[in-house]
């Protein structure tokens, strides 16, 4: 399908959803249960083009894996912090994650592996973890010596691990890739870390690995993880995604209505769920329940000025009702994104400009003025985060189409027959 018409909403919403799991968390427990000694079983996996990129980088490193996607469930074997293959030419198309985790991960093998992406992520910036890992000894590098991929790992002898630092102004995943693997490497992991760019999805994943077993301890800018441990196999539940969550929570508080979030909690490891937070800002009511939380708004949006650096896959959400509220809304601190799946600052003002706003482009975010909005074909990118976000102005103005709406397979891929649920 070339393109998709978002239906507008015409009375206020009045529903209960249940999003898929977590991206995030479902490829760090991959990750994980990779390296723990036994069987893991994983529920509430989520199935998408991103986390199949992991399942068949590591079905293709020699891992036993059983996938029984109508059961949302993955049992894996781990062999305890080894990796069966010996060599690997993976391809893990635009899965960000995959590609930051897998390159620290492989300093567990025994051999030289590849691994390769698509067109832009052949354009994004991973220096910095290559940086840190070659200040520990690691053999990696860019293969084209342009600080992107494709990337290679000759992990030929023993990899110690070490204290280095790491400069996580571009992303957080850096931090979180080396975290991962650390606890095997005899001499663990002091990491000092630059910038504090999206710090709740390293306080995540540092919140998972405990629940695998292993220790950790932060010292302001520093994280120590003591060497010689070993992740103990388990059964694991991932979380809902909060990030998914978020578009019908923002759909909610700009239609009006109440929508019912099943399976997110307050206690969430997800950082996203600051989110919501940011809709209590704009006038929307969070009512949390023990294993659900509703978010009710009155159509009526009051605008913010928020920094966005532990939420950046929020930015696009908030951006695309920002339009809508009474007031000024002034997106911070994410410069970043520029070099996520699209330069996504650029994307957001061209799309917002597409659709009749008034858009000032800041060093580091942007300024969102009140706007009378009109309809309009929407370029997506092939950013999940971009149709899934710009959908929600067609609720509210007719005439808003969604080019490539396949993209949102990469986390989400039922996500328009879920939407089109929701209005009816």
């Amino acid at each position: 399908m070339d393109q998709i018409e978002i239906v507008p909403v015409t009375k206020p919403l009045a529903a209960a959803i249940t999003v898929p799991g977590s991206k995030s968390i479902t490829n760090r427990a991959l990750l994980i249960a990779a390296m723990a000694e036994g069987r893991s079983i994983i529920d509430n996996v989520l199935f998408s083009d991103d986390t199949a990129r992991m399942l068949e980088a590591l079905k293709q490193l020699g891992f036993q894996i059983t996938i029984e996607e109508s059961e949302k469930r993955v049992t894996l074997n781990g062999i305890g912090g080894q990796i069966p293959s010996s060599s690997g030419d993976l391809a893990i198309g635009g899965a960000g994650t995959a590609m930051r985790f897998l390159i620290p991960f492989l300093t567990l093998g025994r051999g030289k592996f590849r691994i390769d992406g698509n067109k832009r992520m052949r354009e994004r910036p991973i220096g910095p973890l290559l940086d840190a890992m070659q200040r520990l000894g690691a053999s990696v590098y860019s293969e084209r010596d342009n600080r992107c991929p494709p990337v290679v790992a000759d992990s030929r002898s023993l990899f110690r691990g070490g204290a280095t630092h790491v400069d996580a102004r571009m992303s957080s995943q850096f931090v979180s890739a080396m975290l991962m693997p650390a606890p095997l490497w005899p001499d663990g992991l002091v990491l000092r870390v630059a910038g504090d760019t999206a710090r709740p999805f390293v306080e995540m994943t540092l919140r998972i690995m405990e629940t695998w077993g292993v220790k950790w301890n932060i010292d302001a800018d520093t994280i120590t993880i003591p060497g010689g441990q070993a992740y103990r196999a388990r059964r694991f539940a991932v979380e809902p995604d909060a990030s998914s969550a978020s578009y019908f929570a923002a759909a909610a508080a700009l239609c009006g209505g109440t929508v019912t979030l099943r399976g997110i909690s307050a206690n969430s490891v997800q950082g996203d769920i600051a989110f919501l937070t940011v809709l209590q800002q704009m006038g929307a009511r969070v009512k949390w329940n023990t294993d659900s939380v509703e978010v009710s708004g009155a159509g009526q949006l009051r605008g913010v000025d928020v920094a966005m650096n532990g939420m950046p896959d929020m930015v696009a959400t908030l951006a695309a009702i920002a339009p809508f509220a009474t007031s000024v809304t002034r997106i911070r601190k994410v410069e970043f994104i520029r070099h996520h799946e699209s330069d996504r600052l650029r994307a957001i003002a061209a799309e917002l400009r597409r659709l009749g706003a008034s858009v000032t482009d800041l060093e580091d975010g942007l300024e969102i003025l009140p706007s009378r909005l009109t309809g309009a074909s929407i370029e997506t990118y092939d950013d999940h985060r971009i149709a899934m976000a710009f959908s929600m102005v067609g609720l509210r103005i007719p005439g808003v189409k969604i080019q490539n709406p396949g993209c949102v397979a990469k986390t989400f891929p039922d996500f328009f027959a879920m939407l089109a649920d929701l209005a009816n």
